[in-house]
């Protein structure tokens, strides 16, 4: 098939951006760099092709981008965004971690890979509170791995525990994923997402958990048991409940408000937030400098996303000024798949960019583009709102792999970077592979049991 001007600017536009992050700039900058340069093409190379029609561009066009910025900063939702990243932040530093670890050692320790599990359950109990994958993959690696590795595990199996179980905060709400998501997405609102991810999130979790009892049982030498396990006390019990307490309220608080209705996103992350900082005040983990570090550290990473939003706004509205979403429609109609197969293919798709691309630039172009394209398909859910939250978390779940998929996988930086000089990075790289296999078998379950991501949200809406 022949493909128009038009089509030929949006393939270059796109393949442009691809090439650009590896040039080391910053993605915010490739992307407004690759819209302006895109502009400057259309205007001067091609000025009499692109003269009339629908697909005109010209660099006055470009100022709407002004405005679009404007209602994204308008966007309450947005809002909820820093104030999660304070929580996640702020609970970082207050000392909860280290009390879960001590206490459940005691408790799952003495199981078949109970130290494996230790770390998941702490994982999916950071995951609900704090949603910061760099934030639970450092304080896993710093509390779980000399723990594990003092006991005779293999640096295989710890360093990919401990990988994909800090990876789970992106996916089990309150999550900064999800609530971009919702923004992007036509007719999701984030409360609904979050019920929506929240079963498949804690299922993953249970998935990883039963395959850390499987490699204690059947591959001991991989997770022996410790050599000084102890019976266990009643103590040890009223302990964990102890630990698991305070975590626990603010996931209720958090969650539990947005899930009964009490409170919006945006409210219910104003409650987390202050919610650490008392956290961090009761264990007497809050000075005026644990304050400034988190603030700074909030402001950065808030500082990172929006100067993505605005660099990504200018790139999807020269590509749809091109005619990008129809050549995306038309291309994705044009398979020769079933619908399934359509779906399929798009997931397929996000699963390869994760090895090159950020969530945040899938989240911010590609979704967008694909979405229309499912919500026109017979797939799934008969109705079309339940259908688009199953269908943004099956991408949320694809997404999870990204983290740990080379080159670009930031959690296995992340513990690379704190991890002791015996652990090398073929051991990471190693270790991931079968949560990486875990991950897809859950993608799966989602996408054959539609039900698992639509139950929790049809029940509270009552339709």
């Amino acid at each position: 098939m022949e493909l128009e001007l038009y089509e030929w600017l949006c393939v270059g536009m796109f393949s442009g951006f691809i090439a650009m992050l590896f040039s080391g700039f910053p993605v915010a900058w490739v992307l407004g760099g690759v819209s302006l340069l895109t502009v400057s093409v259309a205007a001067f190379v091609f000025p009499e092709q692109l003269a009339d029609g629908f697909y005109s561009i010209a660099f006055g066009d470009l100022a709407a981008v002004v405005p679009r910025i404007w209602t994204i900063m308008q966007n309450w939702v947005l809002v909820a965004l820093p104030m999660f990243v304070f929580m996640g932040l702020m609970l970082d530093r207050s000392g909860i971690a280290s009390s879960l670890m001590e206490n459940f050692v005691k408790v799952l320790g003495r199981a078949p890979g109970g130290l494996a599990v230790t770390v998941a359950v702490i994982g999916l109990l950071l995951a609900a509170s704090t949603g910061i994958i760099g934030a639970s993959v450092v304080l896993l690696a710093l509390l779980g791995l000399p723990i594990m590795l003092k006991n005779g595990y293999s640096p295989v199996f710890a360093s990919g525990t401990i990988s994909a179980v800090g990876t789970l905060g992106i996916l089990i709400p309150p999550s900064i994923m999800l609530v971009l998501m919702a923004d992007r997405t036509p007719g999701v609102d984030a409360g609904g997402l979050f019920m929506g991810a929240l079963i498949p999130g804690v299922m993953l979790g249970v998935i990883y958990i039963g395959y850390m009892i499987a490699v204690g049982k059947f591959l001991p030498n991989s997770a022996p048991l410790p050599a000084d396990a102890r019976p266990l006390r009643l103590s040890d019990l009223a302990g964990v409940f102890k630990a698991v307490l305070p975590p626990a309220g603010l996931i209720l608080a958090v969650l539990g408000s947005i899930f009964a209705g009490l409170a919006t996103p945006t409210e219910a992350a104003g409650v987390g937030a202050f919610g650490a900082t008392l956290l961090a005040l009761a264990h007497r983990k809050l000075n005026t400098a644990v304050l400034r570090e988190v603030c700074e550290q909030t402001t950065k990473t808030t500082a990172f996303i929006f100067a993505i939003f605005v660099g990504a706004t200018a790139f999807s509205f020269v590509f749809q000024a091109l005619g990008g979403e129809e050549f995306i429609h038309h291309g994705l109609n044009s398979l020769p798949f079933s619908h399934d197969g359509i779906l399929i293919s798009v997931l397929v798709l996000v699963f390869v960019l994760g090895f090159f691309l950020d969530w945040i630039e899938i989240t911010l172009i590609v979704l967008p583009l694909v979405a229309p394209v499912i919500a026109g398909l017979d797939v799934g859910p008969a109705d079309v709102g339940p259908r688009m939250i199953w269908f943004v978390v099956l991408v949320a779940v694809c997404l999870q792999t990204s983290f740990l998929t080379p080159p670009v996988g930031f959690a296995l930086f992340y513990l690379k970077g704190v991890a002791p000089k015996e652990v090398t990075v073929a051991h990471i790289y190693k270790g991931v592979v079968p949560f990486i296999l875990l991950q897809l078998g859950g993608l799966m379950l989602v996408y054959v049991f539609p039900a698992l991501a639509t139950w929790l949200p049809q029940q509270a809406y009552g339709h």
